[in-house]
């Protein structure tokens, strides 16, 4: 159960098991419309693009990487924010309007979908995003491809809202922008 999980961040020394859970996530059936990467592309990094990677989801305010933890200390999901800066290019070449974060790498085995992780892990990941300050985050987005219709109902029931922009993929598919802005501040 989700229950029995320890949602955190990863540590720069993790690198052996971020590498295995991204392995998994793209082993799942899934994979083709959930992720840009390719299982092929993910097993011909060395061990130096790993420890880098996790190096830089770990701390500072550029990346962070949320892993659910089971009580085996097995890693059963996880989600990533990268900051995108307000003048810089994204991924896809398009220019950031805004501080925003954008949600990769969403991955929860198939035995713990449906138990509530997935948005343990997103509250942990938003949280975060929030948390950064000067710039402080405006929004936070996600894409998400046109044939995935179970992320896509679960990003709207979290609540995030199609933005309207689509990203054309080189396959020919599309890719939709959703986004979820900041949350008003209690006063």
């Amino acid at each position: 159960m989700s229950d029995d999980c320890v949602i955190r961040s990863v540590r720069g020394d993790e690198w052996e098991k971020v590498k295995e859970l991204r392995l998994a996530a793209l082993r799942d059936p899934a994979a083709a419309v959930a992720f840009l990467e390719t299982e092929e592309r993910a097993l011909a990094q060395d061990d130096d693009f790993w420890q880098q990677r996790a190096a830089g989801a770990a701390e500072g305010r550029g990346a962070r990487q949320f892993v659910a933890e089971a009580g085996d200390g097995r890693w059963v999901g996880s989600v990533t924010v990268l900051m995108e800066a307000e003048g810089t290019t994204d991924y896809f070449g398009e220019p950031v309007e805004q501080q925003q974060g954008h949600v990769v790498g969403v991955f929860v085995r198939p035995e713990q979908r449906g138990s509530g992780l997935v948005e343990r892990l997103f509250d942990a990941a938003l949280e975060w995003a929030w948390s950064l300050e000067e710039p402080a985050t405006e929004r936070v987005r996600l894409f998400v491809h046109e044939d995935n219709p179970r992320a896509e109902s679960f990003y709207r029931r979290y609540g995030f809202e199609a933005s309207g922009l689509l990203i054309p993929l080189e396959t020919g598919a599309k890719e939709r922008e959703y986004a979820y802005p900041r949350p008003e501040q209690a006063s």
